[in-house]
């Protein structure tokens, strides 16, 4: 039987312990929880496969291994967590050079000295075939309450960061994480919601929809969309549903916005107003002529399983 990443997390996230210490578990961008101080700590893992996530020969290794550890930072930026630690766990077929593994290492050491991250351990170990590639971080609140995917509200506005579309002409391997922008945002306290936009916009919205039980309407023509040179620029097809633009989408009250616009983190990304949250359900799709359709979820989901043939 095929069964989607979605219905797989829905039943896990009705069968796991959560104790006490945990602010936010399964469902959220990362992990959160407290410290018997108090202090509020940011966990995340994400896995980056051969033959999913990256092709062999079509990227190189060190941008293979850059874009294993800028997920993980991203994640730990969608809910407001400065990263300072990461753990990898690599698994390797035999037909893997010294030299191509050290590539990959390179790549992911210079971005984490860029943002002040270190590598402190993780594990090895032979894989039967593909590269794999697991990393998992610890970022720190300093503070700051996390910002959630459940709190949006009516009439807040929808808030992205980046021009969004055409992550696969190279931006899903040389994007810069958002943690600093993130910060900013949960430092505010005036954000209501924040996603990391890493399965594409249509579905990101429905999740962060769901989660906070509103709907939301998306303004076609005000996407930003990313240039790609000699190709011209992203379509709104690809803005809304390619995936791996690892901008962060957020929620706030119009009348927060002007003042939060001005922060200087968020300030130089020119973040783009794409719509609203309206009371719900369901999340549609403006067109420049005022019509309005149903946007479906699209993007990207893993599938596991196989068809049952009985």
């Amino acid at each position: 039987m095929v069964f989607s990443e979605r219905e797989l997390i829905d039943w896990l996230t009705a069968r796991a312990p959560r104790g006490p210490e945990v602010a936010l578990g399964i469902g959220h961008d990362a992990a959160v929880v407290r410290s018997p101080a108090g202090d509020g700590l940011v966990l995340k893992s994400d896995q980056t496969h051969e033959g999913v996530h990256f092709l062999r020969g079509e990227q190189p290794w060190g941008k293979v291994g850059r874009k294993a550890l800028a997920r993980v930072l991203s994640d730990i930026g969608a809910v407001g967590g400065r990263p300072v630690a990461a753990l990898c766990s690599l698994a390797l077929p035999a037909d893997v050079a010294m030299a191509d593994v050290r590539a990959l290492f390179d790549g992911m050491l210079a971005l984490a000295a860029a943002h002040g991250v270190s590598l402190v351990g993780g594990d090895l170990a032979r894989a039967p075939s593909g590269v794999a590639i697991d990393v998992a971080g610890l970022g720190f609140l300093d503070g700051r309450a996390p910002m959630r995917r459940d709190g949006a509200q009516a009439g807040d506005l929808l808030v992205v960061t980046g021009p969004l579309g055409g992550s696969r002409a190279s931006h899903h391997l040389e994007f810069e994480p958002r943690w600093r922008a993130g910060v900013a945002l949960a430092a505010s306290g005036v954000v209501t919601s924040c996603i990391d936009l890493s399965d594409g916009l249509a579905r990101d919205l429905h999740q962060l929809t769901t989660a906070s039980g509103v709907g939301a309407r998306v303004d076609a023509a005000a996407l930003p969309l990313r240039p790609l040179g000699a190709q011209g620029g992203a379509t709104v097809a690809q803005a809304l549903h390619d995936g791996e633009d690892f901008e962060l989408l957020f929620t706030v009250a119009p009348h927060a916005f002007d003042r939060l616009a001005r922060v200087p983190a968020l300030a130089e990304l020119t973040p783009a107003v794409i719509g609203a949250i309206t009371p719900g359900p369901g999340v549609r799709l403006r067109a420049a002529d005022g019509r309005e359709e149903a946007l479906p979820r699209g993007g990207f989901e893993h599938r596991f399983g196989a068809p049952d043939d009985r």
